[in-house]
């Protein structure tokens, strides 16, 4: 079988994808990812809350993951997929930046998510430095420092009161007039601050966080900043092929990833946007097993259809 014609085409190369592709590749499945190298924890130096990985650098999991992958003949292309559709009843052609056809028997999708920023002036540029998104990631590296939460929902307010399990200093700007009373009296009972102005940058000094700045250029010394971002799914190829998705835009699947588009799986941040590293390879390993029988039913009704055939002869 050539690279070309593959069981399984898996789209994505982080934590998700590759736990599928390995899972595969032992089953002695035909498998090709196709990445583009682009991870969303690249800007981060260490992950955490991976048994036996905490403080690992992500590059180098991605690198000790595709080496173990390459070792049971998995391959690998570096690209995007550009177009996409449906052969038959469960198969699919790909074509991918590099120009080449792909055709694939079942298709796993761990294309993961983006984040949105608010825009506020110095954020990005922080970004998984000393602007955060997830304490449980985070946290405890930033535990017991100044901290900051920028939000107006009551989301926001829940978030606030979760990062202040990691440090006594925490102070939550919000935009004026959107807190409630309750919320003000839950955060105040807890010692957790409250700055109700717009924040109109994050003050950086000698490349390193120093503060946060609101209306009238009052700052307020802040050594970390917790933003609860919008995640987006990265999920083109998955509403390419009509996959259906629910009212916040992520696409609907069993417990194993199964959509309702025969043959196609999904897997870790594109499905789940609250999957860290270790869930994300947890959901790309349980869907792998699950393509792995559809594969096996499918070899099975091959095999007896083939089998009548030649009865026939």
């Amino acid at each position: 079988m050539a690279v070309n014609e593959v069981d399984v085409v898996v789209v994505g190369g982080g934590a998700a994808g590759l736990s599928a592709a390995l899972v595969l590749a032992r089953a002695r499945r035909n498998i090709l990812v196709i990445d583009a190298g682009s991870p969303r924890n690249a800007p981060a130096a260490h992950m955490h809350g991976f048994l036996s990985r905490d403080g690992f650098p992500p590059a180098e999991l991605l690198t000790v993951a595709r080496a173990e992958i390459t070792g049971y003949g998995g391959k690998f292309v570096t690209g995007t997929v550009t177009d996409v559709a449906p052969t038959g009843t469960s198969g699919f052609s790909l074509s991918v930046s590099d120009g080449q056809p792909i055709t694939a028997r079942r298709l796993l999708v761990a294309t993961g998510l983006r984040d949105e920023l608010p825009t506020i002036p110095g954020l990005a540029d922080r970004w998984a430095r000393d602007v955060l998104h997830c304490p449980y990631c985070h946290g405890y590296e930033v535990r017991d420092q100044r901290l900051a939460v920028l939000g107006s929902t009551l989301e926001a307010v829940k978030f606030t009161q979760i990062v202040r399990q990691w440090s006594y200093d925490v102070v939550l700007f919000a935009a004026p007039g959107t807190l409630s009373t309750s919320a003000r009296h839950q955060l105040r009972a807890r010692s957790i601050g409250i700055v109700e102005d717009e924040v109109t940058r994050i003050v950086v000094e000698n490349d390193q966080l120093r503060g946060v700045e609101v209306g009238g250029g009052r700052v307020f010394a802040r050594d970390a900043v917790f933003v609860p971002p919008r995640f987006v799914p990265n999920n083109h190829l998955l509403t390419t092929l009509n996959c259906p998705v629910d009212d916040a835009g992520w696409v609907v699947a069993d417990s194993t990833g199964r959509t309702s588009v025969a043959g196609v799986w999904v897997a870790g941040n594109v499905v789940n946007p609250r999957a860290q590293v270790i869930t994300a390879a947890g959901e790309g390993s349980a869907a792998a097993i699950a393509i792995n029988a559809d594969l096996v039913e499918e070899d099975i009704r091959d095999a007896v259809r083939n089998l009548d055939l030649k009865h026939l002869v």
